[in-house]
């Protein structure tokens, strides 16, 4: 039970970081940051693992979550762009 309300922690603080980070509008509440940090560690871990930085079973760091969580949010950004100026 303390994994994962740690999870919904991290999750929060690399999510919200990562919408500071991005420039432009990212209108969301603190369930859609949560998931964007929680998905980007997934994202980072896989990124990782896959430049061979950690291990199987090994999760991401918090620079990697950043990273992973700023991948979600470009995507996110590109996919459901407000087409009017």
């Amino acid at each position: 039970m303390l994994t994962l309300l740690w999870a919904v922690i991290v999750g929060f603080v690399v999510g919200s970081i990562a919408k500071f980070i991005m420039p432009g509008r990212q209108p969301a509440g603190f369930i859609v940051t949560t998931l964007l940090g929680i998905g980007g560690s997934v994202i980072g871990t896989y990124l990782g693992q896959l430049l061979h930085l950690y291990h199987d079973g090994e999760k991401a760091g918090f620079i990697f979550s950043l990273i992973g969580a700023i991948i979600i949010l470009f995507i996110y950004q590109k996919l459901f762009r407000d087409p009017t100026p």
